[in-house]
């Protein structure tokens, strides 16, 4: 029972609605560890600056991260700012790379080991470079963004072909094969390969299809939404965390596997940054695991 976690890590200005947040912890690594850290051992590799506070690294050993695969290196943490004017779509108003610009993320011994990997959004360059280092791992799953799929689509395509399990929302997966359903879309994208595809849809939740099978699950309720940063990196975190600790991908796992990304999806936008990440407990999740399974059957 052991997931690794590859993506970014940085400090957050984001703007919404409900007020503002600057220098705030993200990325898509930590989002997907917090996240997963609830059902699993986790393992996060990344690289921060000299400038990444104290505070935020003792928040993730805090939920017993492993940060073998975290390297400080000379110069400042990776920094992006955005503005939402409305909950679905942020606009960028700055992006600094920082010491990210150089990163060539390299899997400890301590992670040789482990049996789950989760490719958080970073170039598929830096995926490729990570699955050349795994041999064993039963469930390997690949996250992406749309900057990646008009840039550099047959690279994404290379690290589609060598995963098992796909997270794309549905604007990424009808560009990436110019479809304009998401089931055709996502017939076209386990024919490269993967025996499962998430298709992410925000606030109207997710479909899942396999080579055999549909499963349609609506977003979990959240009545005040506070910062949509991290939701899809939380559901990703979410599903490959419960899905570490099972051994095969039936139906009913990749169901619950769905339910705990949609609940931690939900709680994760009722905060800024990974606040409500930080705080939530087992207890409260299968609370809502409950009135979600009621709610739908």
């Amino acid at each position: 029972m052991s997931l690794v976690i590859v993506g970014s890590i940085g400090l957050d200005t984001i703007v919404t609605p409900m007020g503002q947040v600057s220098d705030a912890l993200g990325g898509s690594a930590v989002y997907g560890a917090l996240a997963a850290s609830t059902f699993t051992d986790v393992f996060i590799v990344g690289v921060v600056g000299e400038d990444f506070p104290n505070k935020h690294l003792q928040l993730i050993q805090q939920h017993k991260i492993n940060i073998d695969g975290l390297k400080v290196e000379p110069g400042k943490t990776f920094r992006w700012k955005g503005v939402y004017h409305d909950w679905n779509h942020a606009d960028t108003i700055s992006t600094e790379l920082n010491v990210f610009a150089d990163f060539a993320p390299v899997l400890p011994e301590s992670c040789k080991s482990c049996r789950s990997l989760l490719l958080g959004n970073i170039h598929p360059d830096l995926q490729l470079q990570v699955l050349d280092q795994i041999d064993h791992y039963q469930y390997v799953a690949f996250d992406t963004m749309n900057y990646w799929i008009t840039g550099c689509p047959e690279k994404v395509k290379k690290v589609i072909e060598r995963v098992g399990i796909v997270f794309m929302n549905e604007d990424e997966i009808k560009q990436f094969t110019n479809s304009n359903s998401i089931f055709t879309a996502a017939q076209k994208t386990l024919a490269m390969g993967p025996k499962l595809v998430i298709v992410k849809r925000g606030e109207y939740g997710c479909v899942v299809v396999s080579a055999d099978s549909y499963y349609f699950l609506p977003a979990y309720p959240v009545e005040n939404v506070c910062d949509p940063t991290g939701a899809g990196d939380s559901f990703a975190g979410g599903f490959m965390g419960y899905l570490a600790g099972q051994n095969e991908l039936s139906l009913d796992v990749i169901k619950q596997a769905t339910r705990y990304g949609t609940i931690i999806a939900a709680l994760n936008v009722s905060s800024f940054s990974v606040d409500r990440l930080a705080t939530m407990d087992m207890v409260e999740i299968q609370t809502r695991n409950i009135d979600l399974i009621k709610w739908t059957t």
